[in-house]
């Protein structure tokens, strides 16, 4: 096994007592790059080998010991361009460090590249980049999921050691568990998204794609806590999140979808008896639940994230920054510059967006959304009431293939069905993977309250150790 194999937690170790040198996690990191890249095309920037090895080593003292992460091309990241995965941005160089980033690198980590992406984030799939589809390393004529799924494929093919990524209705989730790895999204606040490039502002948290669970709650907790340039931000002080992990799993409360379960197909609904019974074994008890206004959770996401995206995507016009066509006049080139620099789904979005929020229309479609997606909250405050955590699965089938799903976006957004309601409650969730169907990667969701993290990774840590 290389180095470039192993989970951060376990290199921080090896690096501490002196077992291994830096220099040979980066030699093997840009080894399995140079086998996979070709294949997978996760990164869209790949940092200088050299470079990277001389300011890891100026980290060796730091916690994080200079290990390399890679980073979602929406993240703001000097020494890097930051295109959100549009051509729009192709070139655009951003001048300062994301909260999240300015976290890691006060930590010891080092960036390693800048990861593929579906456009400003639309899409599940990464189908949807400016540039090139990333392929899932389990089977490359599959889709990795997305948005974040060259974050997630990266991690999987051992050309990163762990990711950032970011999750508006489920971009974190569905790549990890297309892609077999961890990935978390936080709970609303949580984590700074200043330097996050918006897409949708109510919904967007950046989190982590890891190996394992320990490295999750290990960089969630360097990149979580308050920060005063986020507006948004939670007052919530520093937290270890790997702490407690270790502990007993007994008498949890697990809480199982009355409306999920009845939407499984048969391989999937088996291997979900198969972790109700790992968990009973560790302790756990589970209870149904009723999440009611969830089958309203599709079009409800679909209209309140296309209403954000409308107006913050709107900054984009060819005048202050990004692609540029045409100076006849200021509304011919506004849409010269959006027609050529936007992709197809992005389009789609902003024009969805803009018709909800219409005159006429606003009423009718938006503020009907935030109604329902107000029902959504209550009906996940009612089920914590009794349980602790909720357990689905991250997504209805495995991975599917490259081209099956693109010419039909409602057959895509259905493959956010369980992901998007926790999305709109604001509430914190995690994909790990647990099992195969057809001999793909399938993966767990649970769903914990705000600002639950530790309850959350507990039970994912007992589930992980157990089932593995």
């Amino acid at each position: 096994m290389g180095l470039n194999e192993k989970p951060m937690h376990e290199l921080i170790r090896l690096l501490s007592v002196k077992e291994i040198t830096i220099r040979e996690i980066i030699r093997d990191l840009y080894r399995a790059i140079e086998e996979r890249e070709t294949d997978v095309r996760a990164y869209l920037e790949l940092s200088d080998p050299d470079a990277l090895l001389k300011e890891a080593e100026r980290a060796k003292d730091l916690p994080l010991k200079g290990i390399p992460i890679a980073v979602k091309d929406l993240i703001s990241t000097t020494g890097f361009r930051n295109t959100c995965g549009s051509q729009f941005l192709r070139d655009f160089r951003p001048t300062f460090d994301a909260t999240a980033i300015l976290k890691l690198k006060a930590a010891g980590a080092t960036i390693l590249g800048k990861t593929n992406l579906d456009e400003f984030g639309m899409g599940s799939s990464t189908e949807n980049s400016g540039f090139f589809p990333t392929q899932n390393p389990f089977d490359l004529e599959r889709v990795p999921g997305g948005s974040s799924g060259g974050s997630a494929a990266a991690v999987a093919a051992a050309s990163a050691i762990c990711a950032l990524g970011t999750d508006t209705g489920g971009s974190i989730r569905l790549p990890a568990a297309f892609c077999g790895v961890v990935g978390v999204k936080p709970t609303y606040g949580l984590v700074s998204r200043y330097g996050l490039v918006a897409y949708a502002s109510s919904l967007d948290q950046i989190g982590p794609l890891t190996r394992d669970v320990r490295d999750a709650a290990l960089l969630l907790s360097i990149v979580a806590g308050h920060d005063p340039a986020d507006s948004t931000s939670a007052a919530q002080g520093n937290v270890d999140y790997t702490q407690g992990l270790e502990a007993e799993l007994k008498g949890i409360r697990i809480g199982i979808v009355k409306e999920f379960v009845e939407t499984l197909s048969g391989k999937a609904s088996a291997l979900s008896k198969k972790w109700q019974e790992q968990f009973q074994q560790l302790g756990a008890r589970f209870e149904e639940i009723s999440l009611p206004h969830s089958k309203y959770a599709i079009p409800t996401y679909y209209l309140i994230s296309a209403a954000e995206a409308s107006a913050n995507l709107a900054r984009y016009d060819g005048v202050r920054f990004g692609h540029r066509e045409s100076d006849e006049s200021v509304l011919t080139m506004y849409a010269l510059s959006r027609d050529a620099g936007f992709g197809v789904e992005v389009k789609r979005r902003i024009m969805l967006g803009t018709y909800g929020l219409s005159a006429g229309y606003a009423d009718e479609w938006y503020k009907k959304a935030q109604g329902v997606r107000a029902l959504i909250t209550q009906d996940f405050q009612r089920a914590f009431q009794s349980v602790d955590v909720i357990m689905t699965p991250t997504s209805p089938t495995p991975a599917f293939k490259l081209g099956e799903k693109i010419d039909d976006p409602l057959a895509m957004y259905l493959t956010d069905q369980f992901l998007v309601p926790a999305s709109l409650a604001q509430l914190c969730a995690i994909s790990i993977p647990a099992g195969q169907i057809d001999h793909l990667p399938f993966g767990l969701q649970l769903i914990g309250d705000r600002f639950q993290e530790l309850n959350l990774l507990h039970a994912a840590f007992a589930f992980e150790q157990a089932w593995s």
